[in-house]
């Protein structure tokens, strides 16, 4: 059995966890739900950090001369200077984070969709851009996993959600061990995942693991972190999860029957055409792994990058962009 660290996330506190929305509502979540047992939560809400009540009038980010606002209509109420601050004292008070969940559209916590207004009374919107929190948790944690609850609900956004957080977490522990064993071996076993994600970044991680120059592992580390940052940056390709498997199978290519491997091609083919999810087959490897006793592929992260638990394959079929 996997053992999995609890990934600390910062997470909109509408979202379950108190009513706290502008009309005084709370958005139960059925992604944080699940999460909540797996997960320690740092649940937030900007908007009333920075005084304003619940319910309270509406706030909007306005732009004028390429320089945001954060404007209160009904008040008059400029709350820049105040959401900018608390933002830097708390994304500055965190000791560790793994990941953020941030709701979608809002004017302090939209990640990339808040309207944006030329003024407090125009009535539409001149384009779309982060909320003022938002903005300042991708200044200060632009390599963490990071999501809105709508793009969520798409299944393949929701799996590279999981899969990143997981593996942060998992470096976070290295980082608390500090030592170059436990570096060599995070890359080990994660090696199929960096495979599957970043297939030419995955030289420059193993090279800086192997450490051929001998450096202190403080200087190690921290530039291992970035590279593995941008090595999680985007969603994995799906030739790139094809050529992963292919080098999966080569493990057992003596061990199989023709009819075996004839029938893993297949099944191939099928995910290449986007027939059936890719966990089709991991199934299919791991029960090869486990019947041949398979020590090296059973360490891999990339079989089980999370916890089964929160594998769920209902998919909107919007927000599909990464």
């Amino acid at each position: 059995m996997r053992k999995f660290p609890k990934p600390i996330v910062v997470s909109s506190m509408c979202f379950g966890f108190d009513a706290c929305r502008y009309n005084g509502a709370m958005i139960p979540n059925n992604f944080v739900q699940r999460l909540e047992p797996f997960v320690k939560f740092m649940p937030i809400c900007p908007e009333v950090e920075i005084g304003l009540g619940i319910p309270r009038d509406i706030i909007r980010v306005v732009e004028k001369n390429g320089e945001k606002f954060l404007l209160q209509p009904t008040t008059g109420k400029e709350l820049s200077k105040q959401m900018y601050k608390f933002a830097e004292r708390f994304l500055s008070s965190l000791d560790s984070v793994d990941g953020f969940i941030l709701k979608s559209r809002s004017p302090s916590c939209g990640i990339k969709d808040a309207k944006v207004f030329r003024d407090a009374q125009s009535p539409m919107p001149i384009g779309k851009g982060p909320g003022l929190f938002a903005e300042k948790v991708l200044e200060k944690y632009p390599g963490a996993a990071l999501e809105d609850e709508e793009r969520l609900r798409n299944y393949n956004i929701r799996e590279h959600f999981l899969t990143k957080l997981y593996t942060l977490a998992r470096f976070r522990e290295v980082k608390k061990k500090n030592t170059v064993r436990a570096l060599v071996d995070f890359q080990s076993d994660n090696k199929f995942i960096f495979m599957s994600y970043n297939p030419r970044g995955i030289r420059a991680l193993g090279r800086i693991a192997a450490n051929e120059n001998k450096l202190p592992i403080e200087n190690v580390i921290p530039k291992y972190e970035k590279h593995l940052q941008d090595a999680l940056s985007k969603n994995p390709r799906r030739s790139s999860h094809i050529n992963t498997l292919m080098h999966g199978i080569g493990y057992f290519s003596k061990k199989l029957t023709s009819k075996e491997k004839a029938y893993f091609l297949t099944l191939l083919e099928s995910y290449r055409s986007a027939k059936i999810p890719l966990s089709a087959i991991l199934t299919v490897l791991e029960a090869w792994i486990v019947k041949y006793d398979e020590e090296y592929l059973a360490r891999q992260t990339f079989f089980e990058p999370y916890p089964r638990e929160l594998t769920d394959i209902s998919d909107s079929g919007k927000s599909r962009a990464i």
